[in-house]
């Protein structure tokens, strides 16, 4: 009898991933062959979608940063000018300027006075920092001419991204690592796919949903490991996530949302022409909401699992409502964070119509505004409805489990 029950059961889980509980064959082939479509209909759509490389090239050689020409040499500062005031504006000397030498790149050896914002002048900038700069040949052979471009700011960047890799692998050792191997799967799959088959002008929604269930396969197998556990939450975030791209579309339309609503849109539109904005934009709230919406349901997929094997006798509807009861709790503090995280993000338009004083309703109308409350909402709206399905997958595949039966040696 317990050797019929182990043929028609998985022991699931690597290193005791799944807590000893033994799920039986029908919820298990269920998952996995669902789960097996959802992965070939990705692949499909990764074959469909991939963008032709011709293109892409063609489309970026259409678009130059500079003319031709024009050059970016980096600079070591020399010296900075005091911020000019009211009186000294326009009166020359070193108000509002700094001096610089070329050391790498076009025009080396050099020296320029740039003229730059009052906002580079007030960030710190000192002797010995090193900037970028524009350099343009003059077309009688003459002297070339000089603009700052930007500041470097790779040696302190390099130093935040190693301490965040450090901590993240003395804090959450391998899986911190396998963490890390899926942040940098997810930087390549959007800036090698999703990106240049978006340019190509291929549907927003539709390559979203491609990249985002691409993502999610490698990263939660390779961060949680093989087993049912994250299993169900891979079929619960896909469920959410395809919730969310419904939602942003019809939000979308709703609104009449445009999508262009800042000077990188209207470049775009510029350089690229073709482009469907509001199926882009549809595209950008569904990747806003994936990686709150993986939290969430990884989450809840656990709590299921821990919750059965804590309380083995406890039935179908006690073990959804526990995990449910975990759920909400989970809901209230992450809407927080989508929302503060917008805030964020926006934070210098807000201040913007702050200042302009309009009424609500009037703030409402714009662009903005617009698109960062369906941003929002979009995202909430599918993070709720992402926590009672992917806790009701979990209760069908593990409400029937039992604990495993020990080895006799």
């Amino acid at each position: 009898m317990g050797a019929g029950h182990s043929h028609g059961s998985h022991r699931a889980g690597r290193g005791g991933a799944d807590d000893g509980l033994e799920v039986p064959r029908t919820p298990r082939l269920v998952l996995l062959v669902s789960l097996g479509l959802a992965g070939i209909a990705t692949v499909v759509g990764l074959i469909a979608l991939w963008p032709d490389g011709g293109e892409v090239d063609r489309i970026k050689e259409g678009a130059p940063f500079a003319v031709p020409g024009v050059t970016f040499p980096t600079a070591t500062v020399d010296s900075v000018g005091s911020p000019c005031t009211a009186e000294e504006i326009g009166r020359g000397g070193d108000c509002g300027r700094i001096r610089v030498t070329i050391d790498e790149g076009a025009g080396e050896g050099d020296r320029a006075t740039l003229d730059v914002s009052p906002q580079v002048m007030e960030s710190g900038l000192t002797a010995g920092d090193r900037v970028k700069v524009q350099r343009s040949p003059a077309a009688d052979g003459g002297d070339a001419a000089y603009s700052y471009f930007g500041t470097v700011r790779s040696g302190p960047l390099l130093v935040l991204t190693l301490v965040f890799v450090g901590l993240v692998l003395v804090v959450a050792r391998w899986r911190g690592l396998f963490a890390l191997f899926g942040l940098v799967f997810s930087g390549l799959v959007i800036w090698r796919f999703v990106l240049p088959a978006l340019l190509t002008g291929g549907p927003g929604v539709a390559i979203g949903l491609t990249g985002a269930a691409l993502i999610l396969f490698v990263v939660l197998y390779t961060t949680h490991g093989f087993s049912l556990r994250t299993s169900t939450a891979l079929a619960g975030t896909l469920v959410g996530v395809a919730l969310t791209a419904g939602i942003g579309v019809v939000a979308t339309s709703a609104t009449r949302a445009t999508g262009v609503a800042d000077e990188q849109a209207g470049i775009l539109s510029a350089l690229v022409g073709d482009l469907d904005f509001q199926s882009l934009f549809a595209c950008a709230v569904l990747i806003a909401g994936l990686g709150v919406l993986n939290d969430v349901t990884i989450t809840q997929s656990s709590a299921v699992w821990e919750i059965r094997a804590a309380a083995p006798g406890m039935g179908r509807a006690e073990v959804f409502a526990s995990g449910m009861r975990i759920g909400r709790d989970h809901i209230a503090s992450t809407i927080y964070t989508i929302v503060f995280a917008y805030a964020g993000t926006a934070l210098a338009v807000l201040l913007v119509l702050q200042l302009y004083g309009l009424p609500v309703e009037d703030l409402l109308t714009t662009e903005d505004i617009t698109q960062e409350l369906v941003r929002t909402l979009a995202s909430s709206i599918g993070l709720v409805l992402a926590v009672p399905l992917t806790t009701a997958i979990a209760t069908l595949v593990v409400a029937s489990a039992r604990p495993r039966e020990p080895v006799a040696y």
